[in-house]
This record gives structure tokens, C-alpha cells and sequence, in this order.
């Protein structure tokens, strides 16, 4: 069994981040293990911009931004592994893979961190009626087709979900010659960035039709239509209010899940809010030495924050092989009133430079609304928001200087507020 100070399952923005911040942090012997046979992970197929704008002050596209964290990956001398599946990991932190070049292996780490990323969940898991014909894929399988393969998986074009995947491929099937003839969306809000709903349809007048769905797929060998129709408060189809729309291809961005099968076999901790593992403020999960970043933790809507984030993961995970430890007394971080849920769930003021910054995502569309932050009842941070969506994720920085003021604090709330 091989040893090393660090392996890092994953080798896409999270995982190549994460390396790059144990390196600084002093560590030599670090590991990644890559599925696919490039570093980069699903950055390598957007090749949209609008990444960077945090991490480097100007916009890149995907390839560009993965580049730069290669080339830096590979500056270090950092060493990876390429076509390497990992099938198991547990609790004591040896890891199971298996690749064509060395067969089956089994390594073994002082510290992990998990950068696995996420999936897209597929037509299996919205049910869907009708025939299992051709021309039905997720958005990012037809991403992968267009933009690495060269090929249009169809021309006239239903995208379900608008989350912020199914936006963008609205316009990248209208650019290649596409028409894209609607956006369906089950709830009466976007599921994508306010900025991808102007520049992917209303740049392009592609329709988004809020509350409703596809109620049945029409088509033996190829889909030939779907319908559509309006659903009600709860969801459920409205009667008399379907809709045909022919076409030969439908997209589904219906939401992404965190990829914590290998967590779960390592006894990791998951939430059942966001399906990534519950973590404290250095990221370490609730088994120690076991660390998590990146969509594995929860799903992201900027890269920036992924790097930001996992260069503290590798940072901690550094910091631990040296000899500090993250399982002291916490303060649990909680959601209501609109919040969903927040990362981290635990907090120890000790391990805190300067601040720490708490992201989440509320439930619903907010408008002229406050976020507040309570310390054990005490309500400390007020903040007027014009607009809160469920598409957006929120953050808010917890200075020192505010744990300070609260040494025998024991709970944190985080709630929407109308005044």
C-alpha cells in the first residue's frame, strides 16, 4: 500500500485548488486522482466567459480559467493521476482505484479531501410520461456534445429547468443554428443567475414559461413534441392547460447533486438539504482528517467561490497533517424563515483569522427584505436586500471581532426578515 500526506479525489476546479493550497501551506507529498482523461473537470466544456471575474479581475471561459490553475498545478510539480476511477474510500482514509496502467490500488492518506464535483439529475428522477425515444438529454450531456464533440444532438429545441446550465445551452443551440422554441420551468422563479436569464434568452427572445412543466413525451424511435401545462401552488398539473410543442430535442436541467457516493462509504456525514457532507469552518467533515470543497459540498454558482473555498480546504487539510486539530467545541450554525441552508454547519471561533465567510441560498423570491444573523438571540447583522432569489447564493463574512463580542455563544441563526 502506497502512502502519501494528502490525495485529493478529484481533479477539476475544487480538487486542482485545494492542491495548490496544501502546497503553499508547506506540504510535498500530495496526490490528485482524475476520473477523465484531462485536469479541469466540466470547465473544459463551457467555453462561455464570465468566469474569473473574482479570482483573476477579468472574464475567461471555462478552458481559460481551468488552464490557469493547471499550469500553476503543474508549476508546483504537483503530481496527478489521469483515467484513475476511485471505488472506495473509508473512514480510515485508505482509498481503493483502479486505472488501465497500474490495475487495481490502494493508497493510503494521513489527509483527504473530497473534490468529486457534481451530476445532473436525469429523466429517471422526474418521471416523466412516455416512450424512452431519441433525442432526450441532460444539458450538460448536450454541452459536451456541441462543444468538445462538435456535434448538434438536434435543431428544434425544449429546454426544461432554467438553471443556469439550461440557460446557457439556450444560446449555445440558438448560436450553432439551433431553435430553441421555449424554456419550461416548474416554479415561478428562474433557477439561474438574473445575468444568464437577460444574456441567454431575453438577448435572444427565447420564451421562459414559469409554472409549468412536460407532462408527457411524444415519439417511438425519435421525440416528435412534447406537452406542456401550467402547474398549480403545489406543483400538480392544472387541468385544460396543456400545451403541444413539436420538436426533435428535449434538454433537461432539472438540478444538480453533490457526488457523495465515496463520502458515504467513508462514513461521511451528509445533509440532507444540500446531499453534500456537513462541515465545520476548515471544512473537515465530521470524520477527522477528511475534508471537503467544491460542488461535492454544495452546489456553487460561481468557480470563483469553488477556488476560494478549496484552497482553504487544502490549506486545512495541510494544517491538520501538522499537527492542528478541528474537532473542539463548535458553534452550530442553523437556517429558518427562508433560509434553506448554510456552509459551514459548525463554527470554532479559534480557528478563525480575520473572518470566515458563511454562504447559503434562501427558499423563495425575496424582495426588499433583510438577511439577519442572530448570536444566541441577539440579532447582530441586519442587511437590506433589494432582491433574494434561491438562483443566487449569498454570503456573508463573520469577522473575529463579532465572535469576540459573543465568547460563550452557542448558536448562530441565520432567517429572512421583512424589517
Amino acid at each position: 500500500m502506497v502512502e502519501h500526506e494528502v490525495i485529493i479525489i478529484g481533479g477539476g476546479p475544487a480538487g486542482l485548488a485545494a492542491a495548490i493550497g496544501a502546497r503553499e501551506e508547506g506540504i510535498e507529498d500530495i496526490l490528485i486522482l482524475e476520473r477523465d482523461n484531462n485536469l479541469g473537470g466540466i470547465l473544459n466544456q463551457c467555453i462561455h466567459n464570465g468566469f474569473g471575474l473574482h479570482t483573476f479581475k477579468e472574464e475567461l471561459t471555462g478552458p481559460e480559467y481551468a488552464k490557469r490553475f493547471v499550469e500553476k498545478v503543474e508549476e508546483m510539480h504537483i503530481p496527478y493521476k489521469l483515467n484513475t476511477m476511485v471505488i472506495d474510500v473509508n473512514k480510515d482514509k485508505v482509498i481503493t482505484a483502479v486505472n488501465e496502467e497500474d490495475g487495481v490500488i490502494e493508497l493510503k492518506a494521513k489527509a483527504v479531501i473530497l473534490a468529486m464535483g457534481c451530476r445532473e439529475r436525469p429523466r429517471g428522477a422526474i418521471h416523466i410520461p412516455g416512450s424512452r425515444c431519441a433525442g432526450i438529454y441532460t444539458a450538460g450531456a448536450a454541452q459536451k456534445f456541441v462543444n468538445i464533440d462538435g456535434f448538434m444532438p438536434g435543431r428544434d429545441v425544449v429546454i426544461l429547468g432554467s438553471g443556469d446550465i439550461g440557460l446557457i445551452m439556450a444560446r449555445r443551440m440558438t448560436l450553432e443554428g439551433g431553435n430553441v422554441k421555449a424554456v419550461i420551468e416548474l416554479l415561478p422563479y428562474s433557477g439561474g443567475l438574473k445575468r444568464n436569464v437577460v444574456q441567454c434568452l431575453d438577448d435572444f427572445n427565447i420564451p421562459l414559461k414559469l409554472s409549468h412543466t412536460v407532462v408527457k413525451i411524444h415519439g417511438q424511435d425519435r421525440l416528435t413534441g412534447i406537452t406542456i401545462a401550467k402547474v398549480d401552488e403545489n406543483r400538480k398539473p392544472v387541468k385544460e392547460s396543456e400545451e403541444y410543442i413539436p420538436c426533435d430535442t428535449l434538454l433537461l436541467s432539472v438540478g444538480l447533486i453533490p457526488e457523495n457516493e465515496l463520502s458515504e462509504k467513508a462514513d461521511v456525514e451528509l445533509s440532507g438539504v444540500t446531499g453534500g457532507p456537513i462541515v465545520n469552518e476548515s471544512l473537515q467533515t465530521n470524520v477527522t482528517g477528511i475534508f471537503a470543497c467544491g460542488n461535492v459540498l454544495h452546489v456553487h454558482d460561481l468557480v470563483d467561490y469553488v477556488s476560494e473555498e478549496s484552497i482553504l480546504a487544502g490549506k486545512n487539510a495541510a494544517r491538520y497533517i501538522n499537527g492542528k486539530t478541528f474537532d473542539e467545541v463548535f458553534i452550530e450554525v442553523n437556517t429558518c424563515d427562508g433560509v434553506r441552508y448554510c456552509v459551514p454547519k459548525f463554527i470554532n471561533p479559534e480557528n478563525i483569522t480575520k473572518s470566515i465567510s458563511v454562504r447559503f441560498r434562501v427558499g423563495d423570491v425575496y424582495k426588499d427584505k433583510y438577511i439577519s444573523i442572530y448570536f444566541d438571540g441577539h440579532r447582530e447583522i441586519h442587511i437590506k436586500k433589494r432582491i433574494l432569489t434561491p438562483g443566487e447564493m449569498e454570503t456573508i463574512k463573520l469577522t473575529e471581532a463579532i465572535f469576540k463580542k459573543y465568547p460563550t455563544c452557542k448558536e448562530i441563526t441565520i432567517k429572512v426578515e421583512g424589517e
